[in-house]
């Protein structure tokens, strides 16, 4: 009875993991940590508006715990390179209403980030080999391609919809299941696309910002996309429910072990949920304005 409610929690533990939000590059490279770390503290010292200490920072997207890790083409940090001031968004322009409680629930994410999610990533980060984890990560990125794709098409971009199947048939094939990426090499880049973006596209272009339970950082639409994105992960079409259960939790692991490297510099933030806020809208817009 136990497992049963744990799988029925696990696929929201792990949805952060792909939110919004931003596949770590294929090659698991730590940043150079030490260096960003002195750029960040010379940054924190002088108490830059929190949006440009967003923008900056290197997030790989918008995933895992508190939206930090997730499922998008790069991260925050190569989006953000190439953003001008007049590109970045004001916060006033920022909907968050509810920041009262956003900020209570941020804190609570955090500390199921402290006591949970973080002791396992830190556990598997020491015991597994850099090579094994690349591939373990490749291999969920490639569960996350059908998704994509019928995203994709849902936009009315059919061409991509095809050269992401594409992508998920040659990793899954030539690739053994994922673990390896021969499709970048053959031309077929990684792409991503969830129902929170088609939505979007859609029409619903302005919602509110919320912070959900152990999700992390989302919109009202995004939460609505949740709803849509689940149905098309092979990761929920699998029946042995004791499976289903040991991927989450290995897919939560790997996100959130992703994001070791950046944990010291988020918490170096004059304002971290601010700084989280203003990063995770700003890579949330320029996602969506890149699918119209």
């Amino acid at each position: 009875m136990k497992s049963r409610y744990l799988l029925a929690l696990l696929p929201l533990f792990v949805n952060v993991a792909h939110a919004t939000e931003s596949v770590h590059s294929d090659t698991f490279q730590a940043p150079p940590v030490q260096e960003e770390q002195a750029s960040w503290k010379s940054k924190v010292t002088k108490k830059e508006p929190p949006l440009r200490l967003a923008v900056n920072l290197p997030l790989p997207g918008s995933g895992s715990i508190n939206d930090f890790a997730t499922s998008g083409v790069s991260s925050a940090s190569e989006q953000s390179a190439d953003l001008d001031d007049d590109e970045l968004i004001d916060q006033a322009e920022i909907a968050d209403p509810w920041e009262g409680y956003n900020r209570s629930m941020y804190e609570f994410n955090n500390g199921f980030d402290k006591y949970v999610a973080r002791p396992l990533a830190v556990t598997y980060d020491t015991v597994t080999p850099t090579y094994v984890q690349g591939c373990v990560s490749r291999f969920f990125s490639n569960l996350r391609e059908p998704g994509t794709a019928v995203n994709q098409a849902l936009q009315g971009k059919p061409l991509n919809s095809i050269k992401s199947l594409g992508r998920f048939v040659m990793n899954t094939t030539l690739g053994i299941a994922g673990l390896y990426d021969p499709a970048t090499y053959f031309g077929l880049p990684k792409g991503y696309e969830d129902f929170g973006q088609t939505l979007a596209v859609w029409g619903w272009d302005e919602s509110r910002y919320f912070v959900a339970p152990l999700l992390g950082p989302r919109t009202l639409r995004d939460m609505v996309g949740i709803v849509g994105d689940q149905p098309l992960s092979p990761i929920n079409q699998i029946d042995n429910s004791n499976v289903v259960l040991g991927m989450n939790i290995a897919q939560l692991t790997d996100a959130r072990t992703r994001m070791l490297p950046y944990d010291e510099l988020r918490h170096q933030a004059v304002d971290e949920y601010i700084m989280v806020r203003d990063a995770w809208i700003t890579r949330r817009t320029n996602q969506i304005n890149e699918d119209k």
